[in-house]
């Protein structure tokens, strides 16, 4: 096995609810071409770049007065109710969201008090950028597995809109270059959301969707690709797709040579960034593009949220007996591809 690949297979936990909320102000691409026109024309920059380029039309923001911990716990309590799963049998709450108010305490105690959640219940938080919904699957699983917990709910949340505003005014003024743009062109697509998923005992949960396994690799080398801060995100967008797409390829040409069987899934939930990178995606593994759902178009890139509130979308057309696999790549880089029965 190459150093760096990670096989995880697990025996007993499944997926028994999901929930996403959509920020309820709707913000076009057009919009953000408008208040950048002067800029854009000072640098003959062309009409309709950032659509055009990443394929979003538009993203939501939360209002002025949201706490995004606050929407976390709602998709949190959303996804319990939908799970038929009281929060005192709760054992475990992981919250994934990029976005954080201050450094400590972590974003999980908020949301662990604002959904009722009893003292026995261990919470934290897992950051690894646009994968951290995924690994906090991969550990509601692996505790689920090690009979430490019977119940667990990851959630999400993400804010960007004082990031994007602040990219704006920013890209704004007088002095700002072509490079610029390029450099800070992906903070322009991402939008706000949250998710929340409960991970249960399947032996409890026949009616649950099993967590099959799932295998990851990380390229470390590339950490610094992409560079996030409050109030700014640096992309290098060249070097993250084609540095990401190949850990990709070799994670899925090598899982598949160790036995894994990842063509001909009903549906892969691919990390929602932009139409080239799902292009790329879909050409490199030869997926079936009707497999491959698109929620960038209307939502903006989600963050961690992205692949849970696709999943959540998904789960009405989904059948039992289907395959699904969540894919994403996050930066730094990190892959993980995340098999699901349904």
């Amino acid at each position: 096995m190459i150093p760096g690949n990670s096989t995880f297979r697990y025996r007993d936990a499944a997926i028994v609810g999901l929930s996403h909320i959509e920020a309820p102000q709707v913000v076009s691409s057009a919009e953000f071409e408008e208040r950048l026109a002067p800029a854009r024309k000072r640098l003959k920059l062309p009409n309709n770049l950032l659509e055009r380029v990443s394929g979003v039309i538009e993203r939501r923001w939360w209002h002025r007065d949201t706490d995004f911990e606050d929407m976390a716990a709602e998709a949190g309590s959303k996804a319990l109710a939908a799970a038929g799963v009281d929060a005192a049998d709760v054992g475990l709450l992981i919250n994934t969201s990029v976005s954080r108010a201050q450094l400590e305490p972590s974003v999980s105690v908020r949301v662990h008090h604002r959904m009722g959640l009893p003292s026995s219940a261990l919470n934290f938080d897992i950051t690894n950028a646009c994968l951290g919904f995924v690994n906090g699957l991969q550990m509601a699983a692996a505790m689920i597995d090690a009979g430490q917990i019977d119940h667990a709910v990851v959630v999400n949340a993400e804010d960007v809109r004082g990031t994007q505003e602040d990219t704006i005014a920013r890209l704004g003024q007088d002095g700002t270059t072509r490079q610029d743009f390029s450099d800070q062109f992906a903070s322009l697509t991402l939008g706000d959301g949250a998710a929340a998923a409960v991970v249960s005992r399947a032996s409890l949960r026949p009616d649950g969707h099993r967590i099959v396994g799932a295998v990851a690799r990380s390229g470390s080398e590339h950490h610094q690709l992409c560079i996030g801060s409050v109030g700014k995100m640096s992309t290098d967008t060249k070097g993250l797709l084609e540095n990401g797409l190949k850990l990709v390829v070799d994670a899925w040409r090598e899982a598949e040579g160790n036995g894994w069987e990842f063509s001909g899934m009903d549906r892969y939930v691919t990390h929602q960034i932009s139409t080239p990178y799902t292009k790329a995606i879909i050409d490199a593994v030869d997926l079936d593009p009707r497999a491959v759902p698109i929620t960038f178009d209307k939502w903006g890139n989600v963050g961690p949220a992205a692949i849970a509130m696709t999943l959540s979308e998904q789960s009405e057309n989904l059948e039992p007996g289907d395959r699904v696999m969540c894919l994403g790549v996050g930066s730094g880089l990190n892959t993980a591809m995340l098999e699901l029965a349904w």
